[in-house]
């Protein structure tokens, strides 16, 4: 009896794992245009409140930069 159970609330969560997915419904993306002198330093002290290294380790990550270089023009995606 008790392996019959086991049994049904694996192939239940089994079932519920591969039937649920990612629907796309989150927030809109915020996007930031780079500004004439602007830095991630600066965008980050900006938008973040606390510790603008962390703002700038969020802008590097989101937008798969490989240092702090930015230009302007270059569009930014938010965290």
């Amino acid at each position: 009896m008790f392996g019959r159970v086991v049994i049904v609330l694996f192939v239940a969560v089994v079932l519920w794992a591969v039937l649920v997915h990612d629907t796309g419904a989150g927030p809109t993306p915020r996007y930031h245009t780079v500004r004439q002198g602007e830095t991630l330093w600066s965008i980050a002290s900006e938008r973040y409140r606390g510790d603008p290294r962390e703002g700038v380790w969020r802008l590097e990550q989101r937008n798969h930069l490989a240092g702090a270089t930015i230009v302007p023009g270059q569009r930014l995606m938010l965290p």
